[in-house]
């Protein structure tokens, strides 16, 4: 009998193998709140087509950790993100990409392990990718930018040689339909109803006095037409090519960095792209005048690529448009500044002057591509006296007349040290429109027809510089 009782100590090692069997079907429960503290979520993907360069933004809560390479046959590039799953708000990069975007033909997105998502951008053209990361700032998050660059860099030169080339091949053809159109009308057979109708005319219409004595001269036969004019050779002259006046535009702002946002959410980027674009069209109708703009559609500009833009095709004058805001609703009024390199002229300019500077760090630069910062910064410190002389007579005539047409801020040229100005031989100004942040100039911004007024008032303000100081006809642009 003995043999058949179940002791204490067995049956506890009973219940503790019982114990240790549902322990190990579950399981190990601390894996679980690590994988989630390390996970991130996507909350905003965005797509900046341009032809200077296109960029794509990954928007996340965390800190994203990417690896990225190139491939071949066909060009595509691959970025793999670490500790990251797929979300609605990343499928929605795939259709992000428009069928014009210069760079990207295509999107591909996928969980290539459990913790890493692939995104394969297939390209139209061979690309140079930057891909870097930026901090939380202003109303962004974490974001990842990756910034698809063409692999030779377009000329902007040639680019405005080409556009004055256009424009006068089609001012060309326009005369010749003209005189085509007026070559018709006097080859055209008459009809009896247009003889009727000449000698109507005829009719209607006295004769000329006769001079006394003399006799009244026989009637000529009419002038043969001449000939049609000959289209403009494609090439342009070394000469006509020195004495262009160029003129940079710089609408402040875009992409990534919205500028002020107005009270009814009109954005600063948007209203300064479309006065910089009127304003080139206008300064564009003189022959002698072409505009480089440092960017013609919604993308970031860095604040040195913009002073690099205008120094590449040597511009006689650099013009920045902005619409700023500030902490009141009640500030109004245009305003006009210059460089200054030692210290602002008020505590309102040094104010802007530090708020636009800023502009870097909302709309994201890739720290890693600037060697140097040093040399940068030297390059962007050779602003000379002459250069600001001339800036300030630029800025007097442009606000005297913007001052015929909307209230100023302040009635005289102000200073400060504005990054976008500092292009050492280039006369440079930047111009607030109005107030973003009141209510009434925000509307006034919106107006088309006060655009143009605003335009017609630059244009005019520079024009009248230009007479007063004709651009450098010793200046050698070389393609």
């Amino acid at each position: 009998m003995t043999g058949m009782l179940k002791t204490p100590s067995h049956e506890r090692r009973k219940a503790l193998r019982r114990m240790g069997a549902v322990a190990l079907s579950f399981p190990v429960l601390p894996a679980l709140p690590a994988l989630a503290a390390g996970a991130a979520s996507i909350v905003a993907v965005r797509v900046w087509p341009a032809s200077d360069y296109t960029r794509v933004t990954l928007e996340s809560d965390r800190p994203l950790a990417a690896k990225s390479f190139m491939a071949a046959n066909p060009d595509r590039l691959v970025i793999d993100i670490d500790g990251l799953e797929l979300n609605p708000s990343l499928r929605d990069l795939i259709g992000k990409v428009k069928p014009d975007d210069p760079y990207i033909a295509s999107v591909r997105v996928g969980q290539n392990t459990p913790r890493v998502v692939r995104i394969v951008l297939d390209l139209k053209q061979a690309v140079a990718p930057q891909v870097f990361t930026i901090e939380p700032v202003a109303a962004y998050q974490n974001r990842l930018v990756l910034d698809l660059y063409p692999t030779q860099e377009r000329d902007p030169l040639l680019d405005l040689v080409r556009g004055k080339e256009a424009a006068e091949r089609a001012a060309a053809h326009e005369v010749n339909d003209a005189l085509g159109e007026l070559i018709g009308r006097i080859d055209r057979p008459q009809t009896a109803a247009s003889v009727a109708e000449n000698a109507a005319s005829a009719a209607i219409a006295p004769p000329p006095p006769a001079k006394s004595g003399t006799r009244v001269a026989q009637a000529e036969p009419p002038a043969p037409p001449a000939p049609p004019l000959k289209e403009i050779a494609p090439e342009m002259s070394q000469t006509k090519l020195d004495r262009l006046i160029v003129i940079a535009i710089d609408p402040g702002h875009g992409g990534e960095d919205p500028g002020a946002i107005g009270p009814s959410g009109l954005r600063e980027k948007d209203v300064v792209l479309a006065i910089g674009k009127k304003l080139r069209d206008r300064l564009n109708t003189n022959p002698r005048i072409r505009v480089m703009m440092t960017r013609d559609a919604d993308f970031f500009v860095p604040l040195n690529e913009r002073v690099r833009k205008a120094r590449r095709v040597q511009a006689d004058l650099f013009v920045s448009i902005h619409a700023d805001a500030f902490i009141t609703p009640k500030a109004r009024g245009a305003s006009v500044f210059a460089l200054s390199t030692s210290g602002a002229s008020s505590t309102a300019a040094r104010w802007m002057a530090d708020k636009e500077n800023a502009a870097d760090v909302i709309g994201g630069v890739n720290s890693k591509v600037v060697k140097d910062e040093g040399v940068l910064r030297a390059m962007l410190d050779m602003s000379t006296s002459a250069q600001i002389k001339d800036s300030l007579k630029l800025g007097g005539e442009v606000l005297g007349q913007i001052g015929k047409l909307a209230k100023l801020h302040k009635g005289s040229v102000e200073q400060a040290g504005f990054a976008v100005l500092k292009a050492p031989d280039v006369p440079s100004i930047l111009v607030e429109t109005a107030f973003i942040s009141n209510p009434e100039e925000e509307a006034r911004l919106r107006d088309p027809d006060y655009q143009d007024d605003l335009v017609k008032a630059l244009a005019t303000g520079i024009a009248r510089y230009f007479a007063k100081n004709p651009p450098l006809a010793s200046r050698h642009r070389a393609l």
